[in-house]
């Protein structure tokens, strides 16, 4: 049996057994300002619109309570992973910059070009990027993660789902709360919350965190822990209600963190088969074979110690002397919400404005080797200033069998990205080394000489092993062997986006059984982009002028070829081409996008509802705030006039989904139960890609009828793979089965569980943009294969218990719940290398509490059974070798890269006092 199949196996085990206790503490609701358990158990929503029992909303949206995310430990969004099977939220370089992915599909990587295909609102305002959902969040009613395209009930659009956090609300009953955490990794967490009248029309709340905790990887190197938390929140709000009909709500948050984050490790052949011999030296003298690498003796001979590269889950990182992960996050804002009824109708104002600016330092690399790095400094950062505002009317029509719903959006985001990523201070010996080491010149390799070349030995020497003549070869060597510490000095990105939208959301009351939902939104978008660019690297530019001058001749060997480009390549890779120095960029973009939803629900009995539904989707295209695309090519490699003419390379188009659903939901008080089957077809599928040097931004799609034949969109070498206007399709396509249930036998004992299976894949035949450009050589493994951070298989369940002690009011708590996923991909580019087995994550609490639960003690334990896993893999940066001639990996065609991960979080545990009054 496959590895996978194993994984699948395991969870479908997991969830039979949750499903023979019962069938989850999360329940649906859709948009609901409120919910409650009325006395026979059921769950009483205000959705679209009017109150309605749980079982009467006709849509996949789950609702997780505020002590089912008490009981899980859960502090931010991640933790949703425990209780909703369909939601994924991972982290990676930054921890402002957060992914989360509904049903398989979500936005990738760290590039705040890209808008979140699963967007977080937070009290019904959107927030710039899903990322922030993993700050603190305080006292929280409940979190809603609602399936499938979103809009025409309010907020902005979203392709794939949404995050609705709803923080409590002040009362005109005084009150508070706090709590004092301790656990391993030094973990301290204070929190409290006081509220109460003012005045018999206003009242108040505010709320506090801190939380302070070492780091879970050690750096020796520079003697101290990085991944830790030193992070502060706050929170006041007032409730002003001076008649029935009027309810004002002002509230304004801040957060603080200055973290060092995040750091990672080489992945090995423990870890990832597929690995193989890619972690494995080269025989000195000999460049890279079958088992070999020559990259490996590079960064060995230049002080990376061998076992960082055969360490597994190990969490020792290798860290570049004086090179640090440190980072300020800072969000803060303010809103006010007004509700007025106007017996006939009601409005609802959400204004809002957000500051939201993170920066972070890092050792880009991940090695001990110095080959770049970011340093701490206010000119690498990235900030949205974000004005917020939503209108919406809703009423009753024709005597109770129209619901209506209209309303308007408007936002203006205004984004500055700035980056100062530099070479470090090994980088040229690195880049000598790499060529030298690779191919046939392996034989004049010395690490410790001037241009890792043995002493001695000429141009003339060099260009006769290389099949090259020309004065100037050891002079392009020299010159990029000085290539250290030089690249960004201050690359700035301005981004002004503004966002309006009209919609409709409106029920029709067929029968008193049957009801036909029609919603309908129209949305305009624009985007100015402006960017300048500031670099020292003068090596690129003198590289390049030697390189012109003496090797142009011989350029007609592959060999020549191969070190000209070389020389070219690693002189200016990445975002370090010194021809953009000074230089100042501009583009601009409008698309308008009509979307909507119809749904057709039933209810042949009271405790029955059946549905069916359309929805078609929308996320806003952008610009790629990468400039990777913008490198002019150097003759005879291909030419290009002027950076200007390039600008449109950065665009990307909007994303489109046509999404079709059935359901099924049953309730009788202390049991729920869920089904829906599901298909999302995704045309434009907007994927962002590190391919080990550059972000790569790539639309996504399909081609009926691929021009070049079936492989041209996974052939290295091909350069057609286009697609006629006429045969272009959805690129991604994402379908399966959700089943959630619940069961309440006793007041103090609810068992949960949930799967979901989701098979989210691209399509057999691929091409790019829509005017059927070829996909991107990188992306070369993606047709016909499941897309990254995508399992097929996952289950959840959790138990709860408290049960009476005594009879003077006092209580116990037993909880556990747990989540087992299969196997899945974590790189966006799908190379196995990056394959991460299927899991299982627990986490248990147990307490004592006292009557009315004034106090509590409570154990806790995350991830109890010490689970190791890789959140996402990636192509270590500029860390891939070269090849001899004979050397194919059918895996990995064309280099011999080394790749790196980003762990998730060990096990914690400790204790935590409560007390309320």
């Amino acid at each position: 049996m496959s590895q996978r199949n194993k994984s699948i196996g395991r969870a479908l085990k997991l969830s039979a057994a949750c499903l023979a206790l019962a069938i989850p503490s999360v329940v649906f609701a859709q948009e609901a300002p409120q919910a409650e358990d009325t006395s026979d158990g059921e769950i009483v929503v205000t959705a679209q619109g009017r109150s309605q029992l749980l079982s009467d909303v006709p849509v996949a949206i789950s609702a997780v309570s505020a002590e089912t995310l008490q009981n899980s430990g859960a502090n931010d969004i991640r933790q949703l992973n425990q209780v909703a099977p369909s939601l994924l939220v991972s982290s990676t370089g930054s921890e402002a910059n957060g992914s989360a992915r509904i049903r398989g599909i979500g936005t990738v990587g760290d590039n705040p070009g890209l808008e979140s295909s699963v967007p977080v609102f937070i009290d019904g305002v959107y927030r710039s990027r899903s990322g922030i959902g993993l700050n603190e969040l305080g006292e929280i009613d409940r979190v809603e993660v609602q399936r499938g395209p979103q809009g025409t009930l309010g907020g902005r659009n979203s392709s794939a789902g949404l995050i609705s956090i709803y923080s409590k609300k002040p009362s005109f009953t005084f009150g508070g709360s706090g709590e004092l955490t301790y656990g391993n990794y030094d973990f301290m967490r204070a929190a409290g919350s006081v509220t109460g009248p003012i005045s018999e029309q206003l009242a108040f709340r505010v709320d506090g965190v801190y939380v302070k905790r070492n780091g879970f990887y050690r750096d020796d190197q520079n003697g101290h822990d990085v991944n830790n938390r030193d992070r502060y929140f706050l929170r006041g709000q007032l409730l002003f209600e001076p008649t029935d009909a009027l309810s004002v709500r002002l509230i304004a948050d801040y957060t603080s963190r200055k973290e060092e984050c995040c750091a990672a490790t080489y992945v090995d052949r423990t870890v990832n088969q597929f690995i193989g011999d890619l972690n494995t030296p080269s025989t000195v003298g000999v460049a890279s074979t079958a088992t070999s690498n020559n990259i490996i003796n590079v960064l060995r001979d230049l002080g990376q110690p061998l076992a960082a590269f055969n360490q597994g889950y190990g969490r020792n990182i290798s860290v570049s002397p004086d090179r640090v992960f440190s980072g300020e996050t800072k969000d803060y804002g303010f809103s006010g919400q007004i509700d007025y009824d106007f017996g006939g109708a009601t409005f609802t104002s959400i204004t809002a404005y957000r500051q939201y600016r993170s920066g972070q330092a890092s050792d880009t690399d991940y090695g001990e080797v110095d080959i770049l790095y970011r340093a701490p400094s206010d000119e690498a950062y990235r900030q949205f200033h974000t004005f917020t505002q939503e209108l919406r009317l809703q009423g009753e029509a024709f005597g109770g069998k129209l619901d209506w719903l209209v309303g308007g959006f408007f936002a203006n985001e205004k984004l500055t990205v700035r980056d100062n990523l530099r070479f470090g201070n090994q980088y040229g010996r690195f880049a000598t080394c790499r060529i030298i080491s690779g191919g046939g010149l392996a034989g004049l390799y010395s690490p410790a000489s001037p241009s890792c070349v043995v002493p001695g030995v000429g141009a003339a020497t060099i260009g006769g092993a290389a099949g090259l003549s020309g004065p100037d070869v050891l002079a392009a060597f020299t010159r990029l062997d000085t290539l250290n510490d030089l690249g960004t000095t201050n690359d700035r990105y301005f981004q002004n986006g503004t966002n309006f939208a009209a919609f409709t959301h409106n029920i029709v009351h067929i029968t008193d059984t049957l009801d036909l939902t029609l919603g309908l939104r129209f949305t305009s978008d624009k985007k100015k982009f402006d960017a300048t660019f500031g670099n020292d690297n003068s090596a690129c530019t003198a590289v390049q002028g030697l390189v012109l001058d003496d090797l142009v001749n011989p350029l007609t060997t592959a060999t020549a070829r191969a070190l000209a480009g070389s020389l070219i390549g690693l002189s200016c890779q990445g975002n370090s081409t010194a021809e953009l120095n000074g230089v100042s960029i501009n583009d601009k973009r409008s698309e308008d996008e009509f979307t909507g939803t119809a749904i057709l629900s039933w209810k042949p009995v009271d405790d029955l509802l059946v549905y069916g539904s359309f929805a078609r989707g929308y996320k806003a295209g952008g610009f790629n705030l990468d400039r990777s695309a913008l490198k002019s090519p150097i003759l005879p490699f291909g030419g290009q006039a002027g950076t200007q003419a390039l600008v449109r390379n950065l665009q990307f188009d909007p994303e489109l989904v046509d999404s079709y659903e059935l359901g099924a939901k049953f309730s009788n008080g202390p049991f729920g139960l869920s089904v829906s089957a599901f298909r999302s077809d995704f045309s434009s599928f907007q994927l962002n890609t590190f391919n080990g040097t550059v972000f790569l931004v790539q639309n996504v799609n399909g081609c009926d009828n691929l021009v070049g034949g079936s492989s041209a969109d996974t052939d290295l070498s091909n350069t057609t793979g286009s697609c006629a206007a006429g045969d272009i399709t959805y690129g991604v396509r994402t379908q399966g089965l959700e089943l959630e249930a619940s069961l309440v036998p006793a007041r103090n004992f609810r068992v949960a569980a949930g799967l979901t299976y989701a098979k989210t894949t691209y399509r057999d035949d691929l091409i790019g943009t829509k005017n059927g450009a070829p996909l991107d050589p990188a992306l070369r493994k993606l047709p016909g294969d499941n897309l990254s951070n995508a399992p097929e298989l996952v289950a959840t369940s959790s138990v709860t218990w408290t049960p009476d002690i005594g009879s003077n009011g006092m209580s116990g708590l037993v909880y556990i719940d747990g989540r087992m996923t299969s196997d899945y991909n974590t790189g966006s580019d799908l190379f196995p290398q990056k394959e991460q087995d299927g899991f299982a994550v627990f986490n248990a609490r147990i307490g004592l509490r006292g009557p009315d639960e004034a106090w509590g003690i409570e154990l806790w334990g995350q991830n109890i059974f010490n689970q190791d896993y890789a959140q996402v893999a990636f192509n270590a940066p500029f860390q891939g070798g070269q090849s001899s001639a004979p050397f194919v990996d059918p895996r990995y065609p064309g280099g011999r890269q080394i790749f790196a991960h980003f762990l998730a979080e060990p096990r914690t545990y400790g204790i935590t006092l409560r007390g309320k009054f």
